[in-house]
């Protein structure tokens, strides 16, 4: 078993409860772990044996425009969802951060954090 990570992508988006969010958008971080196995991949050396991270990226990206959500939870599901379908992965972690969520005060984000297997989309 090994993981795959894809760090601090950034994306901007119309997600949020307030009209405002979605009409004005703000910034967004992904990251992504894929559990998989890497046993054929780190002996053939070959990118067709393993999760091309650029796939991901590409799908990641992809799911996160397609559609506006109120919850960031609603959101990382559905991400997860599009790479459980697309790829031959175990299990992975989400986490979607909101770059200065609108809330009376200062803070650098609000992050959530998904777990799910494919069993989850079954």
């Amino acid at each position: 078993m090994g993981i795959i990570r894809l760090n601090n992508m950034s994306f901007y988006g119309y997600h949020g409860v307030y009209d405002f969010e979605k009409e004005q958008g703000t910034n967004f971080e992904i990251d992504l772990e894929l559990f998989t196995s890497l046993a054929t991949s780190s002996k053939s050396d070959k990118i067709e044996d393993t999760i091309n991270y650029e796939d991901v990226y590409e799908l990641v990206k992809k799911s996160f425009g397609s559609k506006s959500y109120f919850l960031l939870e609603k959101l990382a599901d559905s991400i997860s969802k599009s790479i459980f379908n697309e790829h031959n992965i175990e299990k992975l972690i989400i986490r979607v951060r909101k770059i200065n969520a609108p809330l009376d005060g200062k803070l650098d984000s609000v992050e959530i954090e998904l777990k799910r297997k494919k069993s989850d989309y079954v």
